[in-house]
This record gives C-alpha cells, sequence and structure tokens, in this order.
C-alpha cells in the first residue's frame, strides 16, 4: 500500500525566509492551519524537512 502523508501548517512563516514561505505555498498550503494530503516521495519529504519547524506531519495508509 503506497503511503500518504498529512501536512499541517501549524506556525506562522513572517520573518523567515522568502524560500521556506515558497516551500509552504508549494506544498499546497494557503493559509495558516491548512491541511493537504500528499502522496509520498523523496521530493515532498525533502520539502517537509526544509519547513518542518512551521509544519506538523502524520503518515497515513492510502485507501484503494
Amino acid at each position: 500500500m503506497a503511503k500518504r502523508l498529512r501536512i499541517t501548517w501549524v506556525k506562522s512563516a513572517i520573518g523567515y525566509s522568502q524560500r521556506q514561505k515558497e516551500t509552504i505555498r508549494t506544498l499546497g498550503l494557503r493559509r495558516l492551519g491548512d491541511r493537504v494530503e500528499r502522496e509520498d516521495s523523496p521530493s515532498l519529504r525533502g520539502m517537509v524537512q526544509k519547513v518542518s519547524h512551521l509544519v506538523e506531519v502524520e503518515e497515513i495508509e492510502a485507501e484503494q
């Protein structure tokens, strides 16, 4: 079964670099408190790692 990640934006990006703000936007998060589910991949894990201080991540099993 493929894994998915549930990513929740929990801390404001104000005061952080523009690059980190763009990473948040690229993850699909638009405003504080937003939650998205994405397919797990190495590139997604890298983006999450760069903004790990701003988001919470849960691994979930994908339903088929």
